[in-house]
Protein backbone atom coordinates (compact mmCIF):
# COMPACT_ATOMS: atom_id res chain seq x y z
CA UNK A 1 0.00 0.00 0.00
CA UNK A 2 0.97 3.62 -0.35
CA UNK A 3 2.88 4.12 2.90
CA UNK A 4 3.82 0.59 3.86
CA UNK A 5 7.55 1.39 3.94
CA UNK A 6 7.22 4.72 5.70
CA UNK A 7 5.84 6.18 8.88
CA UNK A 8 2.32 7.53 8.61
CA UNK A 9 3.73 11.08 8.35
CA UNK A 10 6.02 10.56 5.35
CA UNK A 11 5.62 9.61 1.72
CA UNK A 12 7.41 9.73 -1.62
CA UNK A 13 8.05 12.82 -3.68
CA UNK A 14 9.75 11.23 -6.64
CA UNK A 15 12.68 9.35 -5.12
CA UNK A 16 12.76 11.55 -2.02
CA UNK A 17 11.05 10.82 1.28
CA UNK A 18 9.18 13.87 2.52
CA UNK A 19 6.52 14.84 5.04
CA UNK A 20 3.04 14.19 3.64
CA UNK A 21 2.06 17.85 3.90
CA UNK A 22 5.31 18.86 2.19
CA UNK A 23 4.48 16.60 -0.77
CA UNK A 24 1.20 18.43 -1.35
CA UNK A 25 3.09 21.72 -1.52
CA UNK A 26 5.84 20.35 -3.76
CA UNK A 27 3.43 18.74 -6.22
CA UNK A 28 1.50 22.00 -6.38
CA UNK A 29 4.72 23.85 -7.18
CA UNK A 30 5.48 21.43 -10.02
CA UNK A 31 2.14 21.96 -11.70
CA UNK A 32 2.09 25.70 -11.11
CA UNK A 33 5.42 25.68 -12.97
CA UNK A 34 4.40 23.50 -15.93
CA UNK A 35 0.75 24.57 -16.41
CA UNK A 36 1.27 27.02 -19.27
CA UNK A 37 3.44 24.55 -21.25
CA UNK A 38 1.65 21.37 -20.20
CA UNK A 39 -0.05 20.53 -23.50
CA UNK A 40 3.05 21.28 -25.57
CA UNK A 41 5.23 19.14 -23.35
CA UNK A 42 2.73 16.26 -23.45
CA UNK A 43 2.90 16.29 -27.24
CA UNK A 44 6.69 16.41 -27.22
CA UNK A 45 7.13 13.81 -24.48
CA UNK A 46 4.79 11.26 -26.04
CA UNK A 47 5.26 12.28 -29.68
CA UNK A 48 1.52 12.84 -29.74
CA UNK A 49 0.66 9.31 -28.62
CA UNK A 50 -1.05 10.60 -25.45
CA UNK A 51 -3.96 11.60 -27.70
CA UNK A 52 -4.43 7.96 -28.74
CA UNK A 53 -4.27 6.83 -25.10
CA UNK A 54 -6.94 9.37 -24.18
CA UNK A 55 -9.09 8.35 -27.14
CA UNK A 56 -9.07 4.76 -25.87
CA UNK A 57 -10.09 6.03 -22.44
CA UNK A 58 -13.05 7.83 -24.00
CA UNK A 59 -14.04 4.69 -25.90
CA UNK A 60 -14.08 2.58 -22.73
CA UNK A 61 -15.92 5.17 -20.65
CA UNK A 62 -19.43 4.18 -21.67
CA UNK A 63 -20.43 7.84 -21.40
CA UNK A 64 -23.58 8.85 -23.24
CA UNK A 65 -26.10 11.67 -23.44
CA UNK A 66 -27.41 12.82 -20.06
CA UNK A 67 -24.57 11.33 -18.03
CA UNK A 68 -22.72 13.05 -15.22
CA UNK A 69 -18.93 12.79 -15.53
CA UNK A 70 -16.04 13.78 -13.25
CA UNK A 71 -12.77 14.37 -15.10
CA UNK A 72 -10.45 14.33 -12.09
CA UNK A 73 -6.96 15.81 -12.35
CA UNK A 74 -8.48 17.09 -15.58
CA UNK A 75 -5.81 19.72 -16.07
CA UNK A 76 -6.08 21.45 -19.42
CA UNK A 77 -9.35 19.74 -20.30
CA UNK A 78 -8.58 17.26 -23.09
CA UNK A 79 -11.03 14.65 -21.79
CA UNK A 80 -13.54 17.21 -20.54
CA UNK A 81 -13.88 18.65 -24.05
CA UNK A 82 -14.77 15.23 -25.46
CA UNK A 83 -17.14 14.35 -22.62
CA UNK A 84 -18.94 17.68 -22.95
CA UNK A 85 -19.99 16.78 -26.48
CA UNK A 86 -20.96 13.23 -25.47
CA UNK A 87 -23.24 14.12 -22.54
CA UNK A 88 -25.01 16.93 -24.40
CA UNK A 89 -27.13 19.64 -22.85
CA UNK A 90 -28.87 17.19 -20.51
CA UNK A 91 -25.61 15.99 -18.98
CA UNK A 92 -22.85 17.53 -16.91
CA UNK A 93 -19.07 17.33 -16.83
CA UNK A 94 -17.00 18.54 -13.90
CA UNK A 95 -13.34 19.29 -14.53
CA UNK A 96 -11.74 18.75 -11.14
CA UNK A 97 -8.13 19.50 -10.30
CA UNK A 98 -6.33 20.26 -7.05
CA UNK A 99 -4.13 22.82 -8.78
CA UNK A 100 -5.68 26.21 -9.51
CA UNK A 101 -3.11 27.05 -12.20
CA UNK A 102 -4.08 23.95 -14.16
CA UNK A 103 -7.77 24.75 -13.67
CA UNK A 104 -7.28 28.27 -15.02
CA UNK A 105 -5.50 26.96 -18.11
CA UNK A 106 -8.18 24.31 -18.62
CA UNK A 107 -11.03 26.80 -18.28
CA UNK A 108 -9.37 29.21 -20.74
CA UNK A 109 -8.73 26.43 -23.29
CA UNK A 110 -12.32 25.19 -23.17
CA UNK A 111 -13.80 28.68 -23.35
CA UNK A 112 -11.64 29.35 -26.41
CA UNK A 113 -13.19 26.24 -27.98
CA UNK A 114 -16.69 27.47 -27.18
CA UNK A 115 -17.33 24.70 -24.67
CA UNK A 116 -19.77 26.21 -22.17
CA UNK A 117 -23.05 25.36 -20.51
CA UNK A 118 -22.52 21.79 -19.34
CA UNK A 119 -19.03 22.07 -17.83
CA UNK A 120 -18.20 23.18 -14.30
CA UNK A 121 -14.77 23.68 -12.73
CA UNK A 122 -14.00 22.56 -9.19
CA UNK A 123 -10.74 22.72 -7.26
CA UNK A 124 -10.82 19.32 -5.60
CA UNK A 125 -8.52 17.00 -3.67
CA UNK A 126 -8.95 13.43 -4.92
CA UNK A 127 -8.53 12.10 -1.38
CA UNK A 128 -11.65 13.88 -0.11
CA UNK A 129 -13.89 14.76 -3.03
CA UNK A 130 -16.43 17.53 -2.26
CA UNK A 131 -19.41 15.79 -3.87
CA UNK A 132 -22.39 13.83 -2.50
CA UNK A 133 -22.47 10.05 -2.59
CA UNK A 134 -23.57 8.45 -5.86
CA UNK A 135 -23.09 11.57 -8.00
CA UNK A 136 -21.35 10.41 -11.20
CA UNK A 137 -21.89 7.86 -13.94
CA UNK A 138 -18.20 7.91 -14.82
CA UNK A 139 -14.97 9.17 -13.26
CA UNK A 140 -11.72 9.47 -15.17
CA UNK A 141 -8.30 10.37 -13.84
CA UNK A 142 -5.62 10.65 -16.51
CA UNK A 143 -1.96 11.00 -15.50
CA UNK A 144 -2.97 12.27 -12.07
CA UNK A 145 -3.16 9.37 -9.62
CA UNK A 146 0.62 9.01 -9.31
CA UNK A 147 0.77 12.53 -7.81
CA UNK A 148 -1.79 11.73 -5.10
CA UNK A 149 -0.29 11.18 -1.66
CA UNK A 150 -2.83 8.68 -0.30
CA UNK A 151 -3.99 6.68 -3.28
CA UNK A 152 -6.12 4.35 -1.18
CA UNK A 153 -8.06 7.31 0.22
CA UNK A 154 -8.50 8.70 -3.29
CA UNK A 155 -9.83 5.41 -4.64
CA UNK A 156 -12.26 5.16 -1.71
CA UNK A 157 -13.42 8.72 -2.32
CA UNK A 158 -13.96 8.06 -6.01
CA UNK A 159 -15.90 4.90 -5.20
CA UNK A 160 -18.14 6.85 -2.82
CA UNK A 161 -19.15 9.50 -5.37
CA UNK A 162 -19.76 7.04 -8.22
CA UNK A 163 -23.33 5.96 -8.85
CA UNK A 164 -24.11 2.24 -8.66
CA UNK A 165 -23.36 0.91 -12.12
CA UNK A 166 -20.80 3.65 -12.69
CA UNK A 167 -17.22 3.10 -13.71
CA UNK A 168 -13.78 4.49 -12.91
CA UNK A 169 -11.06 4.73 -15.54
CA UNK A 170 -7.45 5.40 -14.56
CA UNK A 171 -5.01 6.26 -17.34
CA UNK A 172 -1.50 6.34 -15.95
CA UNK A 173 2.13 5.66 -16.73
CA UNK A 174 3.05 2.17 -15.59
CA UNK A 175 5.67 -0.58 -16.01
CA UNK A 176 6.89 -1.51 -19.50
CA UNK A 177 6.25 -5.16 -20.31
CA UNK A 178 7.61 -5.32 -23.86
CA UNK A 179 11.02 -7.05 -23.99
CA UNK A 180 13.94 -4.62 -24.03
CA UNK A 181 11.76 -1.55 -23.54
CA UNK A 182 12.61 -0.76 -19.91
CA UNK A 183 16.25 0.39 -20.39
CA UNK A 184 15.31 2.55 -23.37
CA UNK A 185 12.42 4.04 -21.43
CA UNK A 186 14.64 4.73 -18.41
CA UNK A 187 17.22 6.50 -20.55
CA UNK A 188 14.53 8.61 -22.17
CA UNK A 189 12.84 9.44 -18.85
CA UNK A 190 15.91 10.43 -16.87
CA UNK A 191 18.00 12.04 -19.60
CA UNK A 192 15.96 13.27 -22.54
CA UNK A 193 12.81 14.26 -20.64
CA UNK A 194 14.50 16.66 -18.18
CA UNK A 195 16.52 18.11 -21.08
CA UNK A 196 13.31 18.77 -23.02
CA UNK A 197 11.79 20.33 -19.93
CA UNK A 198 14.76 22.67 -19.68
CA UNK A 199 14.63 23.69 -23.34
CA UNK A 200 10.86 24.06 -23.76
CA UNK A 201 9.68 25.06 -20.29
CA UNK A 202 12.95 26.20 -18.67
CA UNK A 203 12.26 23.70 -15.89
CA UNK A 204 14.26 20.47 -15.83
CA UNK A 205 13.58 19.70 -12.16
CA UNK A 206 9.80 19.46 -12.54
CA UNK A 207 10.19 17.00 -15.39
CA UNK A 208 12.76 15.01 -13.44
CA UNK A 209 10.15 14.71 -10.68
CA UNK A 210 7.57 13.54 -13.21
CA UNK A 211 9.93 10.78 -14.35
CA UNK A 212 10.66 9.73 -10.77
CA UNK A 213 6.97 9.78 -9.84
CA UNK A 214 6.25 7.33 -12.64
CA UNK A 215 8.77 4.87 -11.22
CA UNK A 216 7.29 5.13 -7.72
CA UNK A 217 3.72 4.55 -8.92
CA UNK A 218 2.22 1.08 -8.27
CA UNK A 219 2.56 -1.40 -11.10
CA UNK A 220 -0.39 -2.72 -13.07
CA UNK A 221 -1.33 -5.64 -10.81
CA UNK A 222 -0.81 -3.67 -7.61
CA UNK A 223 -3.10 -0.87 -8.75
CA UNK A 224 -5.71 -3.40 -9.84
CA UNK A 225 -5.61 -4.92 -6.34
CA UNK A 226 -5.89 -1.47 -4.75
CA UNK A 227 -9.01 -0.76 -6.80
CA UNK A 228 -10.57 -4.04 -5.69
CA UNK A 229 -9.73 -3.25 -2.05
CA UNK A 230 -11.57 0.08 -2.43
CA UNK A 231 -14.72 -1.79 -3.49
CA UNK A 232 -14.49 -1.75 -7.28
CA UNK A 233 -15.54 -4.88 -9.14
CA UNK A 234 -14.62 -6.38 -12.52
CA UNK A 235 -11.28 -4.59 -12.26
CA UNK A 236 -9.10 -4.93 -15.33
CA UNK A 237 -6.38 -3.14 -17.23
CA UNK A 238 -5.00 -2.83 -20.73
CA UNK A 239 -1.32 -2.21 -21.37
CA UNK A 240 -0.77 0.50 -23.97
CA UNK A 241 2.46 1.10 -25.91
CA UNK A 242 4.18 -1.90 -24.39
CA UNK A 243 3.05 -1.11 -20.84
CA UNK A 244 4.50 2.40 -20.75
CA UNK A 245 0.91 3.35 -19.98
CA UNK A 246 -1.91 1.26 -18.53
CA UNK A 247 -5.63 1.92 -18.63
CA UNK A 248 -7.38 0.49 -15.56
CA UNK A 249 -11.14 0.14 -15.29
CA UNK A 250 -13.42 -0.85 -12.42
CA UNK A 251 -17.15 -0.72 -11.71
CA UNK A 252 -19.30 0.12 -8.70
CA UNK A 253 -22.23 -2.27 -8.29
Amino acid sequence: MENQNHSEDTTHFGYKTVNTEEKVTKVAEVFHSVASKYDMMNDLMSMGVHRIWKRLTIEKSGVRRGHSVLDLAGGTGDLTAKFSRMVGDTGQVILGDINDSMLKVGRARLLDKGIVGNVDYVQANAECLPFPDNSFDCITIAFGLRNVTDKDAALASMFRVLKPGGRLLILEFSRPVAPGLSPLYDFYSFNILPFMGKIVANDSESYRYLAESIRMHPDQETLKDMMAAAGFERCEYNNLTGGIVALHRGFKF
